[in-house]
């Protein structure tokens, strides 16, 4: 952490499928010294993206939608430009959960132009992601608000015991939330704000909040493959998207591809499944290595995530 400049963290690693260390380390706030402590909440930023893809696949198994189903029969969305209207009707949720909607990642209030034929390549999108989110509050008459939040914590969070991982603002963050920290390593905001997220919205792509060993049941659960079917898992968890070799997470990362939910790196041996979140203030990071029953989870409150998790690498092998 001294090494990354890091201020505040929570970090849990997984051995054997099961809980093997989680601290709560530094500081929530550089400024006022105040400690980071077992009840402090992160922002998991797009950490929110498969915890979001495990409830979907819930949805689709409680029949609330289907996965190849387009979603503009559902619920036709209202902002796609109108040399896409077309093309996008074929977009659903297996191809939402496995980014290729060709959807941008965020429209910012302008009309949305595919980049592609859907089903036919890569491209990030948090943007999908919250229209299938509000395809599920239409289909369950709840909307995209704390309704929503209360049925994912119903589907979700109840059952595996994450008693505080929450997609919208509630008074046990107002209370636990660590402040995020600037490139300088001063301290930002640790509640919603004006030009931000408002804390009412249920933003599948990143709004959860919550700390390692709350996070770490929900690796668990995959690695257990608890929750859903051992159908759903298989689907789940394989390949749905190969990434080209001119693919800028291939030759950066050397991520492969993705799976409904996760992001993957496969070798012959292995295969890594992981999610990064970055909301600048706030970095977060989860991996699961079925074959090896392991995992990590790490919760930062600055954007320094990167160098700490190259530092860990080198006390526990390859972790990114």
């Amino acid at each position: 952490m001294k090494r990354a400049e890091i201020p505040g963290l929570s970090i849990a690693i997984i051995n054997d499928n099961e809980l093997a260390y989680h601290e709560a380390l530094g500081l929530s706030n550089a400024e006022t010294r105040e400690p980071v402590d077992s009840r402090s909440i992160f922002e998991g930023a797009s950490l929110s993206k498969p915890v979001f893809a495990y409830f979907a696949l819930k949805m689709v198994e409680d029949g609330t939608l289907e996965l190849d189903k387009p979603l503009y029969e559902y619920l036709p969305h209202p902002g796609i430009a109108p040399e896409s209207r077309e093309e996008y009707k074929s977009v659903t949720a297996r191809m939402v959960l496995s980014h290729q909607t060709g959807f941008p990642n965020h429209a910012k209030g302008q009309a949305i132009n595919l980049a592609f034929k859907p089903g036919t390549d890569f491209l990030y999108s948090g943007e999908a992601y919250q229209y299938l989110a509000a395809v599920i509050g239409v289909q369950k008459g709840v909307g995209t608000g704390d309704a929503l939040n209360a049925l994912l914590k119903k589907e979700v969070a109840e059952p595996l015991l994450m008693e505080h991982t929450s997609f919208v603002w509630d008074d046990y963050l107002a209370a636990h939330k660590v402040y995020g920290h600037d490139e300088d390593g001063k301290p930002t905001q640790n509640r919603p704000g004006p030009g931000g997220w408002n804390g009412k919205t249920f933003n599948a792509f990143s709004s959860l909040h919550s700390e390692a060993s709350e996070y770490a049941k929900f690796i668990i659960a995959m690695l257990n493959r608890e929750g859903l079917s051992d159908a759903t898992f298989e689907d789940m968890l394989k390949e749905h998207t190969h990434f080209k070799d001119d693919n800028p997470l291939k030759q950066e990362i050397g991520q492969t591809g993705w799976g409904l939910g996760f992001a993957q790196k496969r070798t012959p041996e292995w295969t890594m499944h992981l999610h990064t979140g970055n909301n600048h203030d706030f970095q977060s990071y989860a991996m699961f290595i079925p074959e090896k029953r392991y995992g990590l989870v790490v919760f930062t409150n600055s954007g320094k995530m990167v160098p700490f998790l190259e530092n860990l690498s080198k006390i526990l092998g390859p972790q990114f």
